[in-house]
């Protein structure tokens, strides 16, 4: 028996799960989950179904699924393969190193197809476990070359998604254009607070009691893509500095792994400015 994941968006409707689960009957194909939200405000209707079965021809259950859905609807068929990822990253390891050995124990839901930096700091540390890694300098560069450079080593593989881990230059509108809806960031979630360097610093000095991150999809709209999930931390009088620092970081690794399995199982959807999440 094989898995099947069957994604759906689509305007709202009464009969939508009655619909689709008679097509998915009517192809032998056994629901062991479903989850399906609606989006009243936009008349918006969501699911993700887990199914077993021979799919046969995927293209025939496509068109039979469309048929049976409203104007505008779509439809993804998602058999069970890794993501295929590029990882891309200036001097910060922790999320990096959180990605890699998970990638080397196989528990990371994808294939980590390389790392691209623009420093050398990480590639000892990146070529230790077996994955390629290119840099690629920003200096004496205008961004476009840059860029350019960078997206000749992504092209060189077949990537799902971009990861940015703690990647620390700021992507143009063309360049998040041509990979829309696949960059991942996560940044602390002081925002929009506390810009620029040392942003644990100025919130040690203000005194904050909270720190976080976020993961969210890149945009043109610099960290105000759709968020994919946040956590929050206490911190007290006895956090100095570096204390602040190393339980951000703690946050951070964890928030971006959360997310990433959340993708890499395909129960996000991104809808506008904001994101329907079926954990």
């Amino acid at each position: 028996m094989n898995a099947l994941t069957v994604l759906i968006s689509c305007p709202d409707q009464v009969g939508l799960v009655t619909n689709i689960t008679r097509v998915l009957a009517a192809h032998q194909l056994n629901i062991i989950a479903m989850r399906e939200f609606v989006d009243e405000a936009n008349k918006s209707f969501f699911t993700r179904i887990a199914c077993t079965g021979n799919l046969g021809d995927a293209e025939k259950l496509k068109e039979k699924l469309l048929e049976n859905l409203p104007n505008a609807a779509e439809v993804n068929l998602i058999t069970q393969q890794e993501k295929q990822i590029a990882v891309l990253v200036t001097k910060e390891y922790h999320c990096l190193a959180e990605i890699l050995i998970k990638n080397q124990f196989k528990t990371l839901g994808a294939n980590v197809q390389c790392v691209i930096g623009n420093y050398e700091s990480l590639r000892d540390f990146t070529e230790k476990l077996g994955i390629p890694y290119f840099y690629v300098d920003h200096t004496n560069k205008d961004k476009s070359e840059f860029e350019a450079e960078v997206k000749a080593i992504i092209n060189r593989f077949e990537v799902d998604y971009l990861v940015l881990a703690k990647f620390m230059r700021i992507l143009s509108a063309d360049f998040v254009k041509d990979y829309a809806g696949k960059i991942i960031n996560i940044h602390h979630s002081f925002l929009p607070a506390f810009i620029g360097a040392n942003p644990y610093r100025q919130a040690f000095e203000r005194g904050v009691k909270i720190i976080g991150a976020t993961a969210h999809f890149v945009t043109d709209n610099l960290d105000e893509g759709p968020i994919i999930t946040q956590h929050t931390n206490h911190v007290d009088h006895n956090f100095g500095v570096k204390e602040m620092v190393r339980a951000g970081k703690e946050i951070e690794k964890k928030v971006l792994l959360e997310a990433l399995e959340l993708i890499f199982e395909d129960r996000v959807f991104v809808s506008g400015n904001k994101t329907i999440v079926f954990k």
